[in-house]
């Protein structure tokens, strides 16, 4: 009995400790020369058809999308799904977006995805500022 009691409690402990690091964000990996490679080579492997070559959301596939696909080209912080914060972005690309032709990405390693992360923030126009009256 006292060993089954062990038992519980040494998985309980696991499995709490699994379930907290579930919930914390990710912490994006270095942005390198070859990630960024990388990342542009799927980015015209598997979005440009929707996305456009120029992240502007033009690409021929994205023609007939309903509702269209994301163009990359205004302020990070103006991202619907995002504001800017690159988990948010790592979240789209490895769930997609429900009732949208965003499919997840979740068959890409990591690091392909962090790749693709940094890929289309790289179209992200400058965050603009308020004018001051």
């Amino acid at each position: 009995m006292q060993r089954w009691l062990w038992v519980v409690l040494i998985g309980s402990f696991f499995f709490l400790g699994s379930f907290m690091a579930w919930g914390q964000a990710q912490k994006p990996p270095k942005k390198t020369p070859e990630l960024l490679s990388q990342g542009k080579k799927l980015y015209q492997q598997n979005c440009a058809v929707c996305h456009g070559v120029k992240g502007d959301g033009k690409g021929p596939a994205g023609v007939a999308l309903k509702p269209p696909p994301r163009t990359f080209n205004i302020p990070l912080n103006q991202w619907t799904f995002s504001k800017g914060d690159l988990n948010k972005v790592f979240g789209v690309i490895t769930k997609g977006i429900p009732n949208t032709a965003m499919v997840k990405w979740d068959h890409l390693p990591e690091q392909d995805r962090w790749a693709l992360v940094y890929t289309v923030v790289g179209f992200a126009a400058p965050k603009t500022t308020p004018k001051k009256k």
